[in-house]
């Protein structure tokens, strides 16, 4: 309606009492809009691209000349009517999309591609380094992109598949926030409706991504607490709205007599939502309890770490371990290779062995050799948990305490609170009891905003990011919305200086878990950094420009730096993570392009992502198909037998992409597929994915 108070200004200028006509049914039908939350629901939003090529017939914007500010003039729409060459110069013709029907002519340079919410979409990835740190585990992800496109690809990828959304979005403040390439100012009559209209598009794309069972968590201050808790229950009905106040500061900013200290989480569940079994710190410090599986290393490489632990049934005890193969090796009953020998054990009466296997079922080693496992227990060092998701390997998980943390027990720098009923495990004062309900309020010291400012200043040296969130605190939202051992998928679409990535990867260090980070960030500047680019002669687009964007000078040099340990300077500051981590860019393709097949390196990614984001990627399938570590793609469809014969020879493989126009071969392939295989066909599911979510967007 904001639009219509624009024409009803307008009007009034050349015929005021047609104007006064209008505005009486405008405030009869404004007196009769259906209760709840009501607010002007903007023009949907656009964005620019630079650096996509300019085609005939993409709608358009023309730059200012370099070292100029942009005017309300350079934000008007065109469409590519023609291109030619002039002098050497290559030139469009555009004409204006607005009612007054303008022609005009711009050099190609000086035109940026602009995509409209309304408009369909064809998304492609294109991979901008990674990290290996964490052997077969699955990728992190951080994409650069605009979030609302950016939720739409993952529509493609993981519909009904994220477990926890964790969003940090603008708090709406009064202090300048972007919307539809514009600064909003504090003094925008339209500041609070603008801010739900964009905040809406995303969740409305969001709740789409949620698994059954998952839960949405938003950081959010004061200004739009409580729009934004009406706003979540009336956009996901079907979950329950509560709100979780975290103290952020000793000494807030003083409104009206009022002294704010804190913000909030708004959290929606599912009424069947249980808080994680393991610990939760519920804003204490971190828990100090870390999975005892090791991954990175298989039985062949620590034969001594590799040996069945018995755990009695009814106490959840440790009874004994069995002989590692080291000792039976040593003992000469086996004398193949590590590869080869097969344990066979017989459990003592009441217990159950556990063995060292990954959640994805991949044989490994403990990270403790038997002696020392069995000292540590005794001493109240090692935690044993009970599995509660079906189908687990395992019916326990075992956690241990590192040496440096039982350094800190020892010297009473982290206090024993007593051990857990029936065992000699210590409960510590960093860790609360498995089942514990999550607390409304969480007021510890590790949560304020200097401890992320801090964190982040240890990363750079310098302060590169206004109020990054600290991790411990997205650490205990991780941990409390996720349970031990998931490989929970985890996605921050403001993900910002990409804390919640790191957050993740100490949830899985703390508790041995698998969990997927997925984040988004746009690769935006700051106003004062814009006009400061902008007086050198810069422009989106330019090298120098992106360079100081918040994906590439923030947030992925840190998740660079905390992941491996290592500064960009080669500097040592922590210990890093197992963990591995991928960053793309979200790029625009031509759909005809897409369908012939044409741009399959661009799609790959996504196809990737699709089936887990772990192990080997397709990228490349000139010679008609390929198998990878747990999917498969075919494009050529007369080589059907040996594709189908490498998928059965994996058992590993979950998802088959077939890639044909002809419905009668898809079908025959399909029926040919093992069960456990899902068949997906392109790239039919790809184009109607993006149709459709185009389709939504413009209403």
């Amino acid at each position: 309606m904001s639009r219509l108070n624009d024409l009803l200004r307008q009007l009034r200028m050349e015929n005021p009492a047609l104007a006064d006509d209008l505005q009486r049914e405008y405030d009869a039908l404004a007196d009769r809009r259906s209760f709840g939350l009501n607010f002007e629901r903007h023009v949907p939003e656009a964005v620019e691209l630079p650096g996509r090529k300019v085609r005939k017939g993409d709608k358009v914007r023309i730059l200012p000349p370099r070292d100029e500010t942009r005017t309300a003039a350079n934000d008007r729409l065109w469409q590519v009517t023609g291109i030619r060459s002039e002098d050497g110069i290559r030139r469009a013709a555009v004409a204006s999309l607005d009612d007054t029907g303008e022609e005009a002519s711009a050099a190609v340079d000086d035109l940026v591609v602009v995509a409209e919410f309304r408009d369909p979409i064809y998304p492609g990835l294109v991979s901008t380094g990674k990290i290996e740190c964490g052997g077969n585990k699955p990728f992190h992800t951080v994409i650069n992109a605009e979030n609302f496109h950016a939720l739409q690809t993952l529509l493609f990828t993981h519909r009904g598949k994220v477990d926890c959304i964790y969003i940090d979005p603008p708090y709406n403040t009064g202090n300048e926030w972007a919307y539809n390439d514009k600064y909003v100012a504090g003094n925008d009559i339209y500041r609070h409706s603008k801010w739900l209209a964009f905040i809406e598009r995303r969740l409305i794309l969001a709740r789409d991504l949620l698994s059954p069972s998952g839960v949405l968590c938003v950081s959010i201050g004061s200004d739009e607490v409580h729009r934004l808790k009406l706003l979540v229950e009336q956009t996901i009905p079907e979950l329950t709205v509560q709100v979780i106040t975290v103290q952020v500061t000793a000494g807030g900013k003083s409104t009206a007599g009022i002294n704010t200290l804190n913000e909030y989480v708004v959290c929606a569940t599912t009424d069947e939502f249980v808080p994680s079994p393991t610990s939760f710190t519920g804003g204490v410090e971190r828990s100090p309890w870390e999975g005892l599986v090791l991954a990175t290393f298989n039985r062949s490489q620590r034969p001594n770490q590799c040996y069945p632990i018995f755990i009695a049934v009814d106490t959840g005890a440790i009874h004994s371990v069995g002989a590692s193969l080291t000792a039976q090796q040593r003992n000469r009953s086996f004398l193949g290779s590590p590869e080869e020998f097969k344990f066979e054990v017989t459990a003592p009466a009441g217990t159950v062995p556990i063995w060292p296997i990954t959640t994805k079922g991949e044989e490994c080693v403990w990270r403790l050799a038997p002696d020392r496992l069995i000292s540590d227990w005794g001493r109240g060092y090692i935690k044993v948990s009970p599995n509660r998701r079906q189908g687990e390997r395992n019916q326990f998980s075992v956690q241990y305490l590192p040496a440096g943390v039982i350094k800190k027990v020892e010297s009473g720098e982290i206090p024993k609170l007593g051990v857990e009923p029936g065992v000699p495990t210590l409960v510590l004062g960093a860790n609360m009891t498995a089942g514990a309900a999550i607390p409304s309020i969480w007021a510890e010291s590790s949560h304020r905003t200097s401890v992320g400012n801090d964190h982040l200043k240890s990363v750079f040296g310098d302060k590169r990011f206004p109020y990054p969130k600290p991790v411990p605190l997205l650490a205990d939202i991780v941990l409390g919305f996720t349970h031990l051992g998931e490989s929970a998928v985890v996605l921050d679409f403001f993900a910002g200086s990409g804390s919640t990535v790191e957050a993740v990867m100490t949830a899985n260090r703390s508790d041995g878990g698998n969990r997927q980070a997925i984040l988004i960030t746009n690769n935006e500047v700051s106003a004062e950094e814009s006009s400061r680019l902008v007086r050198k002669g810069l422009r989106r687009g330019d090298d120098a420009w992106e360079a100081r964007g918040v994906f590439e000078h923030v947030a992925r040099p840190r998740v660079m730096a905390t992941t491996t340990g290592l500064r960009a300077d080669g500097t040592h500051f922590s210990d890093g993570f197992e963990e591995n981590v991928e960053f793309f860019t979200l790029t625009y393709e031509a759909p005809l392009r897409i369908a012939s097949n044409r741009e399959f390196a661009k799609v790959a990614p996504l196809l990737w992502m699709r089936a887990g984001s772990q192990g080997r990627r397709i990228d490349d399938i000139s010679l008609g198909w390929d198998v990878a570590d747990v999917y498969g793609v075919i494009a050529d469809l007369d080589r059907t037998e040996p594709f189908l014969k490498a998928i059965a020879e994996k058992v590993d493989i979950a998802m088959a992409f077939i890639v044909t126009d002809e419905d009668k071969l898809f079908e025959a392939l399909v029926a040919a597929l093992p069960d456990r295989v899902e068949p997906v066909r392109l790239y039919e599911a790809y184009l109607r994915n993006f149709e459709i979510e185009a389709g939504r967007a413009a209403r």
